[in-house]
């Protein structure tokens, strides 16, 4: 079955967005094919490569970004969303004027028409958060 996932919950807000993650690596272990992931919202935190957290934490941030990338998963960061919370891409960076990005570079920034794609194109959406 093809899946996509929709991330709405920042990663240490609640527990949402560890959830999905849990949810992302599940499906992949079950042979189903994870087809779009989608940052929306305070999601978009989760693409965040600026996030310092405790030894004893876990990151999210960058366990998401090794998933991305370990899977070649195509993930996406809603430009609207982080542009409002500053977790832009080299190529925001560059058009908005600003030093560098803060994106992880496994998620490309774009528009609402890669969730519209990803609803058509999957047998199942799934939002967490």
């Amino acid at each position: 079955m093809k899946f996509s996932i929709v991330i709405y919950a920042a990663p240490y807000s609640t527990e949402s967005a560890a959830s999905a993650l849990r949810f992302a690596e599940s499906l992949i272990q079950q042979g189903h094919e994870l087809y779009r992931l989608f940052f929306f919202g305070d999601g978009v935190h989760n693409a965040s490569k600026l996030t310092v957290v405790a030894q004893d934490e876990i990151n999210l941030q960058l366990q998401w970004s090794k998933l991305i990338e370990e899977h070649d998963i195509d993930s996406v960061i809603c430009v609207s969303s982080a542009l409002r919370r500053g977790v832009l891409d080299q190529t925001e960076a560059d058009r908005h004027g600003l030093g560098a990005a803060s994106a992880y570079e496994s998620s490309e920034v774009a528009g609402l028409g890669q969730l519209v794609d990803a609803s058509l194109h999957s047998d199942r959406v799934v939002n967490f958060g």
